[in-house]
């Protein structure tokens, strides 16, 4: 097989002849680590040998001022020294400020331009992946966490307008992506803790679901697998999104209980992820990272529906050690635990 037909069997539910090894995003000085004079993330992934490239649209700095700069979205960010910056400020404070906020143009000519050379670069050789937002997270950056989850309570009209004027974006996105020639699209929308959800499930109902199923439209459309990143514990929000048609839930943080997962859902859902970032990696040994990556294969990995990646960006505080053994391990279980 191929590494587009191995993720492609993978994600529908057919048997791969292995397991697929993807990653969404790799610090870039672990990428230069592994892989010297590789010219950006792509290149380092595909000489890795994944079975992906990915990309996701860019929302570049609009005005920047020493490590602080704000984005198309008219979010504040401090630069990290990691492969992620956060947001510092948000755009918005309640309703008044979005009757003069505007959103980015969906269809910028630079929005697509990693993807645009990913396909030119690797259609047909490696899956190309897409990495994008519906509507909550970018609403936690344009009006701050506390103020969102307080406004689902005391101002659920202006919720709506937000999360609509934000999905409106995405989905359009979305569609550009899928013209573009991507062939896997992850919705990221976090709504857990490493304990629970971050919200109520009639909350997830109202506010949450209904965009997700509009962002997903396209994919209908198009034929592509529904796949969802969140972070965290979300094991109660499963049914409600298996119903609206996730078929794919990444990155499958460890938090949750991974053998009732596969026992419980994995007739009708694809794993992709699965392996601890948070503790083992970073601070294990080597053999520890080689110990919980083959129990985490074995158990996810069991009669196919799994794509193994690691549940988080791998970050530069992560030994390149450790990133070796990982992918050393994986290399020898990803065969052997589909017969």
């Amino acid at each position: 097989m191929t590494s587009t037909e191995r993720v492609h069997a993978a994600l529908t539910g057919t048997m791969p002849d292995r397991v697929p090894l993807v990653e969404m995003l790799v610090d870039p000085k672990v990428a230069a680590a592994l892989v010297p004079g590789a010219s950006d993330m792509a290149e380092a992934m595909d000489l890795l040998g994944l079975d992906c490239v990915p990309a996701s649209a860019a929302f570049p700095p609009v005005t920047t001022e020493g490590d602080y700069y704000v984005d198309e979205w008219g979010v504040t960010y401090k630069r990290s020294e990691h492969v992620l910056s956060h947001p510092l400020k948000p755009a918005l404070r309640g309703p008044d400020d979005l009757l003069t906020w505007t959103p980015p143009d969906p269809d910028a000519p630079h929005r697509l331009e990693a993807l645009r050379r990913n396909v030119a670069r690797y259609k047909g050789q490696r899956a190309i992946f897409f990495h994008h937002r519906a509507a909550f997270m970018h609403s936690v950056y344009l009006l701050g966490m506390d103020r969102l989850l307080e406004a689902f309570y005391t101002e659920p009209e202006f919720v709506h307008d937000l999360m609509d004027r934000v999905v409106t974006v995405n989905e359009r996105v979305i569609r550009n992506a899928i013209r573009a020639g991507a062939e896997v699209i992850c919705i990221a929308d976090d709504y857990a803790s490493n304990f629970a959800p971050m919200f109520s499930p009639a909350h997830f109902r109202e506010f949450v679901l209904p965009r997700l199923k509009e962002a997903w439209e396209p994919y209908n459309k198009a034929g592509l697998p529904i796949c969802l990143h969140s972070c965290g514990n979300i094991t109660d929000f499963i049914p409600d999104l298996l119903e609206i048609g996730m078929r794919v839930l990444e990155p499958v943080q460890p938090v949750m209980d991974l053998a009732y997962l596969k026992r419980q859902f994995g007739r009708h859902l694809t794993f992709w992820g699965g392996i601890e970032t948070q503790n083992l990696l970073p601070f294990g040994t080597p053999q520890q990272v080689k110990e919980m990556a083959r129990r985490t294969i074995r158990t996810l990995g069991k009669g196919g529906r799994h794509i193994i990646a690691p549940s988080q960006e791998v970050m530069n505080d992560v030994p390149i050690d450790n990133v070796k053994a990982l992918v050393e391990t994986i290399i020898e279980e990803r065969q052997t635990v589909l017969g």
